[in-house]
């Protein structure tokens, strides 16, 4: 090490003297002093390691605060919330980064009135004695769906795994070539099955899987017949896919119970908005299929859950398997999850008041005058850079679910005369409460489809 690098080492201060000073500013009574001197250490490597790499300049008299600045940067950092709020500006409704489907505000409440006091999670108030904590909900998704029985876990995959473990392990599963996909986050479904401890059997070939396909599978080792939803892939073209109703009839010839990995979890008919695509719940179940799995946050709108209705025998057979405890939901799962099923009990309601499906039945006039609003909004900022404009586009539907189907919206467009698209969307990112858009050349969009009405004021500010 050069003389020049040595002389800037010596001007480093030492560990006592920072600690004294930090002392003085008050840092101690807001932290722990274990985190005081952890953040200390890191502060001062730091910089030592600039000077060693020249990446700093002549030091002058101000190193000190510099420093005992960084270290409480480094505090701050520390104590801010890492999971926070964001803007969801982008137009994908179920954006599975952005946390999924946002609660209605009946959930909202609930989670806050069981979560800041002792409940009855698992006491039943009429017996005076233990209860089961998925009573809070089963009767309800009997109700809307039309199942014998239900239990929730704390998601889709954990539900597959569940009811695969209890009906096929060490037993043959029957999956079409077709509908062995990825999931998000890499999981596999033939992954999912191995874990299960189900061996997979797979039939038919990836674009046309015939029902003979799977009688021709059928053996003395098949523990049940399964559909999986292809969540955001699809085939087109030349296909054949055999209908579950004709794989229920074909369970009941042989005895096998009948799974569908439903996924995504629409519970009413979304036909009359244009969005017909996704099988209703109460639908599926009507076809006699044995068991079926379906997600929380998706089309259903609720908290991240994965659930199983069913057959009570099957049903029975599931809630006892050991591995159902590993899996169980929580206190706050279930109180937003309750709240958000009683929302369905009116249908018409529950498309207003929960956030998914307003966002996603919203007319195109509706978005367009929205869109309207938030741009004059902005405009009122009076920023001479920036120009706003308003022009046509389509949202995505996400997580999953509705993977073709594209709805018509009008787009705010932002642009800065010195500012680049690409570095405008970064400093949008960078927002106290961050705004996530999408680029398109040299236009920053906002979808207002994913921003509510009450996030305009926020959004403008924040610009």
């Amino acid at each position: 090490m050069d003389e020049k690098k040595k002389n800037l080492l010596r001007q480093l201060p030492k560990m006592d003297d920072i600690l004294l000073a930090l002392e003085k500013w008050g840092v101690f009574s807001l932290y722990g002093k274990g985190h005081v001197i952890a953040a200390s250490r890191a502060a001062l490597e730091e910089v030592r390691g600039r000077m060693i790499k020249d990446d700093i300049s002549p030091l002058s008299h101000s190193l000190f605060d510099d420093i005992l600045e960084r270290i409480e940067g480094k505090l701050c950092a520390l104590s801010r919330f890492r999971l926070r709020r964001v803007i969801n500006a982008t137009g994908v409704v179920l954006h599975t980064n952005l946390g999924r489907a946002p609660l209605c505000d009946s959930a909202l409440a609930h989670i806050i009135e069981v979560s800041r006091s002792y409940s009855n999670l698992e006491y039943d108030t009429d017996k005076g004695e233990r209860g089961l904590r998925y009573n809070h909900v089963r009767e309800l998704l009997c109700a809307l769906s039309g199942a014998e029985d239900a239990l929730v876990v704390n998601n889709n995959a954990a539900a597959v795994l569940l009811v695969l473990d209890t009906l096929a392990h060490g037993r043959e599963a029957i999956v079409s070539r077709g509908e062995l996909v990825e999931i998000g986050g890499e999981f596999r479904i033939p992954a999912v099955m191995e874990k299960s401890g189900a061996v997979l059997r797979e039939v038919g070939t990836t674009n046309r899987t015939r029902l003979a396909d799977y009688e021709g599978a059928i053996s003395e080792q098949t523990g049940l017949i399964m559909k999986v939803h292809t969540s955001n892939f699809r085939i087109v073209g030349f296909t054949e896919e055999t209908p579950l109703e004709s794989l229920v009839l074909l369970g009941k010839k042989y005895g096998l119970p009948v799974m569908d990995d439903l996924g995504s979890g629409c519970m009413i008919d979304l036909s009359s908005y244009g969005l017909g695509d996704e099988p209703a719940v109460p639908v599926v179940m009507k076809t006699g299929v044995d068991v079926v799995t379906i997600s929380g946050d998706k089309l259903l709108g609720g908290p991240q859950a994965g659930i199983i209705l069913g057959t009570k025998k099957i049903l029975a057979s599931v809630m006892k398997n050991p591995l159902n405890r590993a899996l169980r939901v929580d206190k706050l799962t279930l109180a937003a999850l309750e709240a958000t099923l009683i929302e369905y009990l009116h249908p018409e309601k529950a498309v207003q008041n929960i956030h998914i499906l307003r966002s996603l039945t919203e007319s195109l006039a509706r978005t367009r005058a929205r869109a309207r609003k938030l741009a004059s909004a902005i405009r009122r900022i009076k920023n001479p850079f920036l120009s706003v404009s308003l022009k046509h586009g389509v949202s995505a539907v996400g997580g999953g679910a509705l993977p073709t189907r594209e709805m018509e919206t009008t787009l705010v467009s932002l642009r800065h005369a010195q500012i680049p698209a690409t570095r405008l969307e970064k400093i949008m990112r960078q927002f106290p409460v961050p705004v996530i858009a999408r680029i398109d050349g040299d236009e920053v969009l906002l979808d207002v489809r994913t921003v509510r009405d009450e996030e305009f004021p926020l959004l403008c500010r924040e610009i």
